[in-house]
């Protein structure tokens, strides 16, 4: 599922920002930017984020500023190596003969004779400022989740809706199919010159067991249980995401046994149907939490 979201906390004369974006995947995959000092929190944030999050690939974007006036690093002379800097210039200039003075500015930009520090920031005391930011955004990145969910839903439960009339379609033609079966075995068999009577032992064996092939009672409960599972996900505040990838395979292997059972042309128009909406779902649901 699709969705943003963004969070800002302050303190201790810092200011951290955390945004995250989130694009369809059918497995979580987190990928996860931190300024080199929070490195230490990515476990904690990752467990964060899984507690909201179990699909889709996520972005996170934490970024750390200083607030105006803070000391951002120190820096300081070293002494010794400047005054070897001086001897050794000064030595150089009278062995070539130069007139300049050895400056200030030349000897401060030699190597080694300015040494600057960063400060160092103690990770686990920021890690309540990055947990306040990381809420915030993924409260955000949830919201827009939901709404697109919801929207999924009633897509979802119109093409149900569609599969189920397509199935009580179906059940209504089965009879009808094993009725023209056994008149158009009794026309081929008086087409082909055999006397046999309609109670014919053998005539009804083989209805019988085109009636035992063709059957599809089986199929349709289970398509059944299967509807019924899906408004059962519908009604979940969990992530039903997988499971409804399940079902999505196991009503395709219903609709595919009745499709081949089937020996009728309305039976397979409907399978048709099911299969085509079965596909749209499949799509659809791979966008699900």
């Amino acid at each position: 599922m699709t969705g943003c979201g963004r969070g800002e906390c302050a303190q201790d004369g810092f200011k951290l920002t955390v945004e995250i974006s989130s694009v369809n995947r059918k497995q979580a995959e987190i990928a996860l930017g931190l300024p080199r000092d929070l490195e230490p929190l990515e476990p904690r944030m990752r467990d964060e984020i899984n507690r909201h999050v179990s699909r889709g690939r996520l972005n996170v974007r934490v970024a750390l500023q200083a607030a105006t006036g803070r000391a951002k690093g120190t820096a300081r002379f070293d002494l010794d190596v400047a005054k070897a800097y001086g001897r050794e210039f000064t030595r150089l200039a009278k062995a070539l003969k130069l007139s300049d003075a050895v400056t200030l500015d030349l000897v401060a930009r030699a190597p080694g004779v300015m040494l600057t520090a960063e400060p160092e920031l103690d990770a686990e005391a920021l890690w309540p400022v990055v947990e306040k930011a990381l809420k915030q955004a993924l409260a955000g990145l949830v919201k827009m989740r939901e709404r697109e969910g919801s929207h999924l839903k009633k897509d979802l439960q119109s093409r149900i809706k569609t599969i189920r009339k397509a199935v009580t379609a179906v059940a209504d033609h089965a009879p009808e199919s094993q009725r023209r079966y056994r008149e158009q075995l009794i026309e081929r068999i008086k087409a082909a010159g055999l006397n046999l009577p309609v109670d014919d032992e053998r005539l009804l064996k083989e209805v019988v067991l085109f009636a035992d092939r063709s059957d599809i009672s089986e199929e349709m409960t289970r398509l059944q249980s299967h509807f019924q599972q899906f408004e059962d996900c519908a009604k979940s505040t969990e992530p039903v995401g997988r499971t409804l990838d399940f079902l999505t395979q196991e009503m395709n292997r219903e609709v595919n046994t009745i499709g081949s059972k089937a020996n009728d042309a309305a039976i397979s128009r409907e399978v048709v149907m099911m299969k085509t909406e079965l596909e749209k779902f499949r799509e659809q649901v791979q966008n699900v939490e």
